[in-house]
C-alpha cells in the first residue's frame, strides 16, 4: 500500500509514498499493518505532501515511535474488493514462473515494487541472477500469473543472448588427431615460448495490470 519514507515533526506524523490505486485505505479510519505484522496502525489524520502523504496513527504518538516505522512497507488486508479480468494483486505474482519468448527460463518472481507510475517484477533463480521487467505491453508478450506464466521479450527487455560455455579441458580436433596418429610415445613438450594449447569456459554472468 505504502512505504513510510521519513517522519515530520514530534506527533508521530510519518511521510508515506503512496504504492496503491485505493487511496481511500489511508483516509481516516483506515487500517494498515506494518509488513509481516499483525498489529494494526489505524490512520487518524491525513494531508497531501507532494505526490505523497502525510499521515498519523492512534498507536504512534511520538516521534521516536514513528521513526521505528521508517522504510517500513505497509499493506492492508485485500478483502473482497472486486479486480478487472486483467488485474491481478502483487502477492499473486510472488512465485510465478517468467521465461523469454525464446524459450529460456528467467525463474521466479521474488518481489513487486512501483516505479515511475508502474509495477517493475524482481525475477530471481535463473543463470542470469536478478532481472528486473518492467510490466510494460512493449516488454511482456503474455502475461498470465493465475496460470503460473508471464512470457517476456528478451530483446525489448534488452538481454543478451546466452553464451554457449565449452566443457573445461576439451581439446581442440587437430591435437586429438595429432595424438592419435603419432602414438603416446611420440608426444614432446611445448616448447619454450610457444603457448600450451587449452580452452577455459566463459564467464557468464498493490495491483498489477497486464498490458499496463
Amino acid at each position: 500500500m505504502g512505504l513510510v519514507r521519513g517522519v515530520q515533526g514530534l506527533r508521530g506524523t510519518v511521510r508515506v509514498e503512496v504504492l496503491s490505486d485505493r487511496p481511500d485505505r489511508f483516509e481516516p479510519g483506515g487500517v494498515l499493518f506494518r509488513e509481516g505484522d499483525s498489529s494494526p496502525l489505524t490512520v487518524t489524520w491525513q494531508s497531501a505532501d507532494g505526490p505523497g502523504l502525510l499521515l498519523r496513527f492512534s498507536e504512534v504518538t511520538t516521534r521516536e515511535q514513528a521513526t521505528a516505522l521508517h522504510d517500513v512497507f505497509l499493506e492492508a488486508e485485500v478483502g473482497d474488493v472486486p479486480l478487472a479480468d486483467d488485474a491481478v494483486w502483487w502477492h499473486e505474482l510472488v512465485g510465478v514462473a517468467v521465461r523469454t519468448t525464446d524459450g529460456e527460463e528467467l525463474g521466479q518472481v521474488e518481489d513487486v515494487f512501483r516505479s515511475g507510475g508502474g509495477e517493475v517484477l524482481v525475477v530471481t533463480g535463473g543463470r542470469r541472477s536478478e532481472v528486473l521487467i518492467p510490466v510494460v505491453s512493449g516488454i511482456v508478450s503474455e502475461f498470465a500469473p493465475r496460470e503460473g506464466r508471464i512470457v517476456v521479450d528478451g530483446d525489448a527487455l534488452g538481454l543478451e543472448a546466452e553464451r554457449v560455455r565449452r566443457p573445461r579441458g576439451r581439446r581442440s580436433s587437430r591435437v586429438a588427431a595429432t595424438e592419435r596418429s603419432s602414438g603416446p610415445e611420440a608426444a614432446e613438450p611445448v616448447p619454450s615460448g610457444v603457448p600450451e594449447m587449452r580452452t577455459t569456459p566463459d564467464i557468464a554472468d498493490g495491483v498489477t495490470e497486464a498490458g499496463a
